[in-house]
């Protein structure tokens, strides 16, 4: 197998959740910056043009980091990042599906529609009048997560999930693009504390 990688969180997730099972997988850098996500030999790989992409040992190709991660689960069971029963993975399913529709998606496309303009208004339909709206959206939703993790060591119960990597690679991300977490949601501080001490965090950076 190959994992094609690059800058941004979207790779990070799947790097830290190859980090947290302990998998070891090639890695080919590919060039965001440069375009190269969207030039003809890694549309041949993603006719998205995303990043990351998993190249399989008989050549077939798999984008989308949830089913990437869902298949290196199947791959490596244990430890489970997406549960070993039903109702874990459902859960864990349920909590990633809440953070990438109401955090990740509006918190990515405000920084596109304003800081990361000069990125992507050749590359995709900007909507700038949208970003301050997005940004608010994807903060106010932490604030409601905020309140429904109180009592919890990780978003979907006890032990860390797939929800865990996808919410601490955008927040990572937010916070260096002027969407820092507010302090005053402090049940997610302290996750945000406790995710960054992760061994994962420093082998997958």
């Amino acid at each position: 197998m190959k994992l094609y990688t690059g800058m941004g969180p979207n790779p990070r997730v799947v790097r830290l959740f190859m980090a947290e099972k302990g998998i070891e997988i090639p890695l080919e850098v590919v060039d965001l910056m440069a375009g190269d996500n969207r030039k003809g030999p890694h549309l041949a790989r993603n006719p998205a043009g995303q990043l990351p992409t998993l190249e399989l040992d008989d050549g077939t190709m798999l984008s989308e980091i949830t089913a990437i991660c869902e298949y290196l689960e199947e791959k490596h069971p244990a430890p489970a990042l997406i549960g070993s029963t039903p109702e874990e993975r459902a859960a864990t399913r349920m909590w990633t599906r809440r953070i990438d529709l109401n955090i990740v998606e509006p918190m990515t496309n405000g920084f596109r529609y304003a800081e990361g303009m000069p990125i992507f208004k050749d590359r995709l339909h900007c909507i700038p009048a949208a970003a301050d709206d997005l940004k608010k959206i994807a903060k106010d939703k932490l604030t409601w997560l905020d309140g429904l993790i109180a009592g919890r060591d990780f978003i979907a119960g006890p032990k860390i999930t797939l929800a865990d990597l996808h919410l601490f690679a955008f927040l990572e991300f937010g916070a260096r693009v002027g969407q820092p977490l507010d302090p005053a949601n402090k049940n997610l501080a302290a996750w945000y504390a406790r995710m960054a001490a992760r061994p994962s965090v420093t082998a997958s950076a």
